[in-house]
Formats: structure tokens, sequence, C-alpha cells
């Protein structure tokens, strides 16, 4: 509370005073008092005046004070009208009722979103799960039929089924908690489930697959990490060069276990490293590439972060390494709390 501002809005109560000490004093002048008698009077008028005016101001300063904290403090500042009192004041306690109708605007709103959101999600969900089915159709006709057409067919069926997975990912991530399960598993295992589950797209694309080292039990889900994983091979394959190298590789550091997941391909600029998680950033390389969304890492972000994994990118001019850093010791506790 600005103490200028106040004494502004008190001028109306100053001048009615100053008028009133006026008339006052000509009036006890007029009936022939001394002048000693008047300015006495004037003067406790004055103090009398002034002193109540800091009084309400330092008074209503600590109640505005005291309201600002808390709403500060409220993640939904909307809910301020549930916590703060309610004035005695006539004018306060109108916009008192103004901020609870506010309050309840604001609640029905968002009720609404949320269950517009949560009917959106389902459908998402529903639909990805629908389309799934002629796709797995597809894969079987192309597996009986095998030529380079099927072999084509079934590398961008794998594309298919990649951003239908991100698509339910994507609607899954804000409530991870609901949907995975984190137990020990073998890095191994993991691996190559995601070498395997792009196996025509590595194929097609003349990318050679080295793996070394990755024999090692983490916890984690299964299903989530292997999404992840399929992430960062789809970029490794999009951002690729002549004759490309994908190489998986893993290492017990303290109480971690990283694995890195190497390529050769075009890099990342220096720029763009701290920001490659964002959500739809894609940068230098996205403008050359066209097909580029800024999805992808983040997503994996995000569900990294959702399980309590670390993950970082390097980059020194060609290639790029990401790295997915478990924790080995009371993960599950930690995850879980």
């Amino acid at each position: 509370m600005n103490g200028k501002q106040y004494l502004k809005n008190q001028l109306p109560v100053i001048l009615i005073n100053l008028l009133g000490m006026l008339a006052l004093a000509l009036f006890l002048i007029a009936s022939g008092n001394s002048i000693q008698t008047v300015l006495f009077i004037l003067v406790v008028w004055l103090i009398v005046l002034f002193s109540c005016l800091l009084f309400f101001y330092f008074s209503r300063k600590k109640y505005l004070d005291k309201l600002l904290d808390m709403t500060e403090q409220l993640e939904e500042r909307y809910l301020l009208p549930e916590i703060m009192q309610e004035p005695e004041k006539a004018d306060e306690q109108v916009f008192y009722q103004i901020m609870k109708m506010a309050e309840k605007s604001m609640l029905e709103r968002i009720g609404e979103v949320q269950r517009e959101r949560k009917e959106y999600k389902e459908y998402i969900e529903q639909w990805i799960h629908e389309v799934k089915t002629p796709i797995t159709a597809i894969k079987l006709i192309c597996e009986n039929n095998r030529c380079s057409f099927t072999r084509d067919l079934m590398a961008e069926l794998e594309n298919i089924n990649r951003f239908t997975e991100q698509a339910l990912y994507y609607a899954r991530s804000e409530h991870t908690e609901n949907d995975y399960s984190v137990r020990e598993i073998r890095l191994s295992n993991v691996v190559h489930g995601a070498i395997a589950d792009n196996k025509y797209l590595l194929r097609q694309n003349n990318v050679t697959v080295t793996v070394d080292n990755v024999e090692y039990s983490i916890y984690s889900d299964d299903k989530w990490l292997r999404f992840i994983l399929d992430q960062l091979i789809s970029n490794a394959v999009k951002y690729r060069i002549d004759q490309p190298v994908l190489h998986f590789s893993a290492v017990k550091e303290n109480d971690r276990v990283i694995l890195s997941v190497e390529d050769d391909g075009i890099g990342i600029p220096q720029s763009d490293l701290s920001r490659i998680f964002e959500k739809g950033f894609t940068g230098q390389n996205g403008r050359i590439i066209h097909s580029s969304t800024g999805i992808g890492l983040y997503l994996c972000k995000r569900l990294c972060d959702k399980l309590g994994i670390g993950i970082s990118a390097s980059s020194e001019g060609k290639g790029t390494t990401i790295s997915l850093s478990f924790r080995i010791n009371d993960f599950v506790t930690g995850v879980q709390g």
C-alpha cells in the first residue's frame, strides 16, 4: 500500500477538516476568543486528524500486506475468497461478493475444461487403439508376402506406428503414474527390443547398429523406456548422413547406470543444445529437415522426469550422444515418494 496514494485518496477528508477548522476559527474569533486559544484548538484538531489518518493507514496496510502474502502463497489464486475473512465494511463486502462470484465462475469454467480434456484424451486413446488393428493386419500381410515393396511398406508402417505411439504417450504424459510400472528389468532386453521395433526403418536407411556392454539391471518401466529409445532411434535416422552408424553402450558410475545412444549424424549446433528438450523447438536442423516437429525429445524429457531418469545431450559438431542415467540405489523408493 503506497503512502502517497493513500494521502491522495484521503484528500476529500483532509479538505473537509480544513474547511471545518477555518469555520471554527472564524466563529471563535467572532465570539471574542483570543488568538492563542483558537490556535491551541486548531493544533489539537490537526494532531487528532493526522493521528487518525496514520492509525488507519498502518492498520489498513497491515491487513492488505497480509492479504497479498496469502495470495502469493496460493497456487490457485482465484481461491482467495475461500481463505480471507469476510470484511465488515459495506463497500468491502460488495467487492468480496464480486470475488466470490468470479471464483464460482472460474471453478465452473475449470471443471468444464477438465471434462473436455478428459473426453478428448479418452477419444485419442480409443482412436489409437482402434487404428492399431489395421496396422497390425497390414504388418501380417507384409510378413506373409515378403518382397522389396513390402519391406519398404513395413518401414513406413513403423513410422505410422511410431507417430500413433507418440500421440498416445503425449496424451498420457500428464498422468504417467497411472500407467507405468517400475520393476527390475534388463537394459539389454529393452535396447534389443527397441532395435527390433525399428528393424525395417534401420534396414531401409542402411543404418549399422552396434551394441556394447548393456548387460545391466535397472529399475524402470519397460514400455515407457522402449518408447523413449524409439524416439532416439527415429531422430538418429532422421538426421543421418551417408553410411549412418548407431551405437548403444552403457557404463556404471557410482550409484548410476548411464546408457548412451550415439550416432554419427549431422549433429546439433551448440546454440541449440540447451533448448532441444523444449516443446516445439526444432532449431537449425529442423529448418533443413521439414518433418521435424519438436515433440519427440520434449516427450522423452517429460517422461524421463516422471520416471526419475536423467537425460542429457552432447554434440561435437558431428554426431550426437543422448545419455540416459538410471539410479540403482533406492530407485523404487524415490519414484514412489
